[in-house]
């Protein structure tokens, strides 16, 4: 019998010109929510000196973690886990000898990346903030780039670096997600946004209780309060991230 074919994930970074954006909120609400549409999802915390990515889904210490295979410790299937969603996670440590003992070679992390591409249908990245050397390690290791940012000018002014620095390397811009907007007269309108930065916005992600809530219950909000308009709005936004990442 002929072996079928295995199609190699799309990999794609979640990234920020600064924190505080909401940016590993999305990363883990874009995963269950692609996962709750039926796709094969694994979240990776590129993130590797502040990894907060598997706090918020409850497993903040785990047997094998990412810093484990960026040592060659392990191999890269034992660092993976099952959220009870059904949501894939490669956590980072939290552990801090594991920061003081860790060289970070952007190559190594790059051959994990591409390992992981034939064990999920979708490789999604937590960035770390900023443009550091971490930042443009996930920026080298993707094929496409979603950039989160803040209604006001200097996320605006953060988000047109990183688009710049990316575009560098070659990557793939597939549009902008603007988050924890209030639409009200102290914030950018997403009309101004969209005149500042020439690039698509996938999705406009409310400021919400909902996800304060969420995180305390150490879960994704399209599982911990699926009926808010906040879980709508991630939903939406896997929606559209399916029809423009091929």
């Amino acid at each position: 019998m002929k072996r079928k074919k295995i199609k190699a994930a799309r990999v794609i970074a979640i990234v920020s010109g600064k924190g505080g954006v909401g940016k590993t909120v999305t990363t883990v609400n874009l995963a269950a929510s692609l996962n709750l549409q039926g796709k094969d999802v694994i979240a990776v915390d590129g993130n590797l000196s502040t990894p907060h990515l598997a706090l918020h889904l409850g497993a903040p210490i785990v047997p094998v973690n990412l810093h484990d295979v960026l040592r060659g410790k392990n191999e890269p299937a034992e660092a993976i886990y099952e959220h009870h969603s059904g949501t894939k996670l490669m956590p980072g440590s939290i552990v801090l000898k594991d920061l003081y003992n860790l060289k970070i070679e952007h190559e190594e992390f790059a051959r994990v990346i591409d390992d992981l591409r034939t064990k999920a249908e979708i490789i999604i990245i937590d960035s770390a903030p900023g443009l550091t050397s971490e930042a443009i390690m996930t920026i080298k290791a993707c094929d496409d780039i979603i950039i989160v940012m803040t209604p006001n000018l200097f996320s605006v002014s953060e988000a047109l670096k990183t688009i710049k620095i990316a575009k560098n390397f070659g990557k793939n811009i597939k549009g902008i997600v603007v988050t924890r907007a209030r639409l009200d007269d102290n914030e950018l309108k997403i009309e101004n946004i969209r005149n500042l930065i020439d690039e698509p916005i996938l999705g406009v992600i409310q400021e919400d209780d909902a996800i304060r809530a969420s995180i305390m219950e150490k879960d994704a909000v399209v599982h911990s309060h699926p009926e808010s308009q906040v879980a709508h709005s991630y939903m939406n936004l896997a929606k559209r991230i399916l029809r423009v990442v091929r």
